[in-house]
């Protein structure tokens, strides 16, 4: 899918395992990294991450910060709270800001190439096409040249599905 001054991939993996500038950690404010993808990222990245995103906490919803990738295989985690506080069931809104925050995180620090899991659909609760169609929205309407490259990442089917309906939408559109 392309969008103006941005090329955009729906890919099936495993974030923690992608080499890009920056991976999105859909984070709670407090920047805790104990369960689903902040929790993946965590283990795969070692306790660095989660040290420098709670030195930073809380962190707003609609705000975002950048850290080291430890481990990883990407430079930079971009977190961005979807939730106040860990295991919250979230609306799109939560997507929304969250989405928004990590664009213009990327932006800031100059982040060419980022990765970013299905955002609230986890631990926050939001349906899959809800999700989907809140963050394409937000990729569409974000004019800065960085990110330039976005890959949406779904860990199973039905979110990739989800992903790939969006982004025909926003080609027609």
């Amino acid at each position: 899918m392309n969008i103006p001054r941005m090329v955009v991939h729906v890919i099936r993996a495993d974030l923690t395992q992608l080499t890009v500038d920056a991976i999105v950690n859909p984070a709670n404010s407090r920047c805790l990294m104990r369960g689903g993808v902040a929790g993946a990222i965590a283990d795969e990245g070692g306790p660095t991450i989660e040290v420098e995103a709670q030195a930073c906490a809380p962190i707003a919803v609609g705000a975002a910060i950048v850290t080291s990738a430890g481990n990883l295989y990407c430079k930079s985690v971009i977190h961005a709270p979807t939730m106040e506080e860990p295991g919250m069931k979230v609306g799109v809104e939560n997507v929304r800001k969250a989405v928004r925050a990590a664009l213009l995180a990327a932006a800031r620090h100059n982040l060419a190439t980022i990765a970013i899991p299905g955002l609230g659909t986890g631990q926050g609760g939001v349906p899959f096409d809800e999700a989907a169609r809140a963050m394409v929205d937000e990729l569409k309407a974000h004019k800065a040249p960085a990110p330039s490259t976005v890959y949406l990442v779904a860990v199973d089917q039905e979110l990739m599905w989800a992903f790939e309906d969006c982004g025909r939408g926003a080609q027609q559109g």
